[in-house]
């Protein structure tokens, strides 16, 4: 199975990161201990989102439609900061 993910920062500011794996909880422990994106070092991570497709191709559009997406982006943020 392969995953895209949102990441959003435990920090004040709540940075987002979108990504794609194989293995989301190795995934998210490799950003928690700064050996993930460079991006996302310094950082401690909450996965907010995830979603399994079949195919690695399908898997990588929808990354980069995310990835590009900010308003969608941002409603993931809301949905996840009113649950919390």
């Amino acid at each position: 199975m392969h995953f895209v993910y949102m990441l959003i920062s435990r920090d004040p500011h709540r940075h987002s990161y979108v990504g794609y794996t194989t293995n989301l909880n190795k995934r998210l422990d490799m950003h928690n201990s700064s050996k993930g994106a460079k991006y996302t070092r310094g950082r401690k991570w909450l996965m907010i989102y995830s979603k399994k497709y079949k195919k690695k191709s399908e898997a990588l559009i929808e990354e980069y439609k995310l990835k590009k997406n900010y308003l969608l982006r941002k409603k993931l943020k809301e949905k996840f900061n009113q649950a919390n």
